[in-house]
């Protein structure tokens, strides 16, 4: 899979598993994301391409590398 089909997939999902935030922004929490059965399907490599949307200002969060666990509170915000 190329890193824009993957990317869109991952636009996808947030907007499935998230909610609508005061300024009506899409979030989600690492943690929902990373232990849902369809992206654990659909994503070889959730944390990479979580870091490339951000790259592309597709995605914001607070820190460089999510980590199962660690980081499951990290709201991801759908720019």
């Amino acid at each position: 899979m190329n890193v824009s089909h993957e990317v869109e997939l991952l636009v996808q999902e947030i907007q499935r598993l998230g909610s609508k935030n005061d300024l009506g922004q899409t979030i989600v929490k690492f943690g929902v994301l990373f232990s849902d059965d369809r992206c654990a399907n659909i994503f070889e490599a959730l944390v990479g391409t979580l870091r490339a949307a951000k790259k592309k200002k597709i995605v914001s969060y607070e820190g460089e590398l999510l980590l199962q666990g660690v980081h499951d509170q990290v709201e991801i915000v759908l720019l």
